[in-house]
């Protein structure tokens, strides 16, 4: 069936085809059988999929990326798809329309995206009140709720820290672990943040915030796949340093290596990151070595390049502890969140 609908919305164009896809989940979810027909198709229940990460129980480990629901207004949808987690946001404090547009490339031999979307979200205060309207907690088990927050384009990098903790203060009680996004390359010097003082300040921050509640929530750090050697070192002693609970490995990229696109057509759609099956073996890379330095100590969400069952598993055997979707669910469809869960029992009893 999605092949059918993924035919028409390749016709469209590419954010279009996103907002139409998020209206159309919306309004399916308003005729009361469909969440649960939706979920009788795609969701795999086995007590093989649980897993208890940074305190959380997820009843897969299957989520979704960060930039597909920004708004938090498709959370039911997702859950009645199979996600055993959904990661909205990325979310600033004020709402900002992000970059000028077409912001948003399909590269359909590449199976990849390209995208320059810059941040665009409702807001902190809008995003909260979509979480509170959703019903998603009528599913036993719940799909956790992931909060990606970043700042505000026109916020300085000296400031970034107070962006930071206006997400988190108003999120918190709303999602379930937060996600601190540095590594987008679609905000102006935002990768900035990634140097080791300005991104210890504001983990740091964070955490102190974290402290001061009843009970604290998971964080963690998205980094880029574009960091060096010296870099990711800098980033796991941070996360020790800190106290963080995880990492996210990876954002998008800013390479355009081993593309079957031509070079025409990549000057033309000009800047962005880069997701999808291109990114594949530098992101499992990337998750074996934070998993192999940091001795297993680190939990890692491993998305980028996820467009198979085997994909998956390939990145959980190189010490991811859970797997997010993006560009693998637009190309594949939610058949692949039933896909890569049915592989991960058969692979557990085998």
């Amino acid at each position: 069936m999605y092949k059918l609908l993924r035919f028409f919305l390749f016709k469209m164009d590419a954010e279009r085809a996103h907002h139409f896809t998020l209206w159309l989940l919306r309004t399916l979810m308003k005729v009361p059988f469909l969440k649960r027909v939706l979920y009788s198709w795609y969701s795999v229940e086995d007590k093989l999929l649980q897993r208890y990460i940074f305190g959380l129980h997820f009843k897969n480990p299957v989520g979704l990326a960060a930039g597909l629901d920004k708004n938090a207004e498709c959370i039911d949808g997702f859950d009645a798809l199979g996600f055993g987690f959904v990661e909205i946001g990325t979310v600033t404090p004020l709402a900002q329309p992000g970059n000028e547009k077409p912001r948003l490339f399909r590269l359909i031999k590449d199976k990849a995206i390209i995208n320059r979307m810059g941040f665009n979200n409702a807001g902190m205060i809008a995003v909260r009140k979509n979480i509170l309207k959703s019903n998603y907690t009528r599913s036993k088990p719940p799909v956790l709720i992931g909060g990606n927050i970043g700042k505000n384009k026109t916020t300085p990098n000296e400031l970034a820290v107070d962006d930071y903790l206006k997400c988190f203060q108003s999120l918190f009680d709303v999602v379930d672990y937060f996600v601190v996004n540095v590594s987008s390359p679609n905000t102006p010097d935002l990768r900035a943040l990634q140097e080791k003082e300005p991104l210890k300040k504001i983990l740091l921050a964070l955490q102190q915030a974290n402290s001061s509640k009843v009970k604290r929530k998971p964080i963690l750090l998205k980094i880029a796949p574009d960091l060096h050697t010296s870099q990711l070192d800098d980033i796991i002693e941070i996360i020790f340093e800190t106290n963080l609970d995880g990492i996210v490995a990876t954002n998008t990229t800013i390479s355009r290596d081993h593309l079957l696109a031509t070079k025409e057509v990549i000057d033309t759609i000009g800047n962005g990151g880069l997701s999808g099956m291109p990114l594949r073996d530098r992101s499992t890379a990337i998750v074996r070595y934070i998993c192999e330095k940091s001795a297993g100590k680190i939990p890692v969400i491993a998305v980028g390049g996820i467009m198979t069952p085997e994909d998956a598993l390939e990145k959980l055997n190189a010490g991811a502890s859970l797997v997010q979707l993006y560009t693998g669910f637009v190309y594949e469809g939610p058949k692949l969140i039933r896909q890569i869960n049915q592989k991960i029992v058969k692979d557990a009893l085998s």
